[in-house]
């Protein structure tokens, strides 16, 4: 998998910004004030830094955002990038302003000079994201980066609170990596291996295969993949970094490798991007590698069930009713449904065998979501205020845009089936909000419960504040931050 870029921290040396052959980074602040490294950049430019400062083009940069002074006379780097700076910014404006000097810097070796900034490690969180290619098959394409430099006052310390960002930006990779590859290449198999992988991080790996599946009855996962010579498997991982024997967090994701709709057949336009409807599972992947590489101090287990939908002469029919493993019997009308079904089990699974203290499921569940929300936020839905209110929190502290959706009797009511104890869809009508109340059914009265339909942000067709087209990583960042702010000992 891709690894975040390089990125040291060093002493504040100006001696430096003279021979620096790459690109060099310097910081203004909205009065146009310059630090030690701009004023010493100005003075080896013959004054450009300043004029370039004092001139219109520096009024309408907005903070986070960059102007460059191609081959600066007087310097030995290829481009200065002068970024004006908010005088108190955010987690969030810092983590932009990273996210522009990665799109200015191609491949080049990059010398920042932050000067006194506050909070040099999400600058560095901000570039490590944004820096980011997935080009595992475009022949000829090493993606061969330069390192990145951040000189700042204090560099241990910035080292040392930068660690578990970046590690937060490795789990992201893991879910865009995932999110981006190719049903032929990332079969359920394929999957599972990368999964198992991550023992070497201290996670204890599980894989479910067909047989222990039909052993526990999940017959409503199997029913989806069916119709495939894929073999669906549910993975299961943990990590117990907490107190021994705390109940878990538990995150379940939706990971269905390619999803054609199976008999009820999608239309071809489009049909490519089905790749990327195993986002759920892969978002579950990268927070556990995350977690794992912070070495963070809860315990939190992540189930996946992987399943590709085929139409086949051994499918998943329209009518067919499916028993579940709760022993809630489901009429199928559209076998593009397959999501929900797909989860249900797993959701059950882990509610019996882990009794978590509370529980997340995500997936790219529905179009409608994006009809409602957008491609600027995930749908959120749970039976939990106080749960909520923290994802929520956690979500808007990152930058990462949630919404809740609602619940009620009057959506569940819609999912009646006159042969079953339920159908697999409600309708048009409230599309996202009866998939919802679809997986409310399986959960049990006592656990808290989120589902986030993460259709419109797992994956985009232009680019976000810290990802290039394609897939986002969205949620790898909010789920650390629930995790840390609510689980963590200590």
């Amino acid at each position: 998998m891709r690894k975040p870029t390089a990125i040291r921290f060093e002493m504040t040396d100006i001696a430096k910004l003279k021979d620096h052959t790459g690109r060099v980074a310097i910081f203004v602040d909205e009065e146009g004030r310059l630090d030690s490294n701009a004023r010493r950049c100005n003075a080896l430019t013959k004054g450009a830094v300043a004029r370039a400062v004092e001139g219109d083009v520096f009024a309408k940069t907005k903070p986070g955002q960059a102007f460059t002074l191609n081959m600066p006379v007087g310097m030995a780097a290829i481009a200065l990038d002068i970024v004006r700076v908010a005088r108190r910014s955010t987690v969030v404006q810092l983590r932009k302003t990273g996210a522009t000097l990665a799109k200015l810097r191609g491949t080049a070796e990059v010398l920042v000079a932050a000067g006194p900034l506050r909070g040099v490690e999400n600058v560095a969180l901000g570039l490590a994201m944004r820096d980011y290619t997935f080009v595992d098959h475009k022949t000829g394409s090493d993606d061969i980066s330069g390192s990145v430099v951040i000189m700042c006052s204090k560099p241990d310390d910035a080292t040392q609170a930068a660690s578990p960002l970046l590690a937060i930006a490795e789990g992201a990779f893991m879910t865009r990596d995932l999110t981006n590859e190719p049903a032929n290449i990332l079969t359920t198999t394929e999957f599972a291996n990368r999964l198992e992988d991550m023992r070497d991080l201290g996670l204890k790996v599980e894989v479910l295969d067909e047989e222990a599946l039909a052993s526990l009855g999940m017959r409503t996962l199997l029913s989806v993949g069916q119709g495939s010579d894929s073999p669906s498997k549910v993975v299961v991982m943990e990590w117990n970094g907490g107190t021994e024997g705390d109940a878990p967090l538990a995150l379940i994701g939706k990971g269905v490798v390619f999803d054609t709709g199976g008999i009820s057949l999608k239309p071809a336009g489009g049909m490519e991007d089905m790749t990327m409807d195993m986002g759920g599972a892969g978002v579950v992947a990268g927070t556990m590698r995350a977690l794992a590489l912070r070495g963070a101090k809860a315990n939190v287990v992540g189930l996946v069930g992987l399943v590709e939908n085929m139409p086949s002469g051994n499918a998943t029919r329209p009518g067919d009713v499916i028993t579940s493993m709760k022993g809630d019997t489901v009429e199928v009308i559209n076998t593009d449904a397959e999501g929900r079904l797909v989860l249900c089990d797993v959701m059950w699974y882990a509610q019996d065998r882990f009794a978590p203290k509370a529980m997340i499921d995500l997936a790219t569940l529905t179009g409608a979501i994006i009809i409602g929300l957008g491609h600027e936020n995930a749908g959120v839905f749970s039976n939990n205020d106080t749960f909520c209110d923290a994802f929520l929190k956690a979500a808007k502290a990152e930058g990462e845009g949630a919404w809740r959706m609602p619940l009620g009797d009057a959506y569940d009511d819609m999912l009646k089936s006159r042969i079953a104890d339920m159908k697999n869809i409600g309708g048009r009508p409230a599309g996202s909000i009866t998939a919802a109340q679809f997986l409310q059914r399986f959960v049990k009265d006592d656990t808290p419960w989120i589902h986030l339909d993460i259709a419109g942000v797992a994956s985009v067709k232009s680019e976000t504040a810290l990802a290039p087209t394609g897939a986002t990583g969205w949620g790898v960042m909010a789920l650390n931050r629930l995790v840390s702010d609510v689980y963590e000992d200590g």
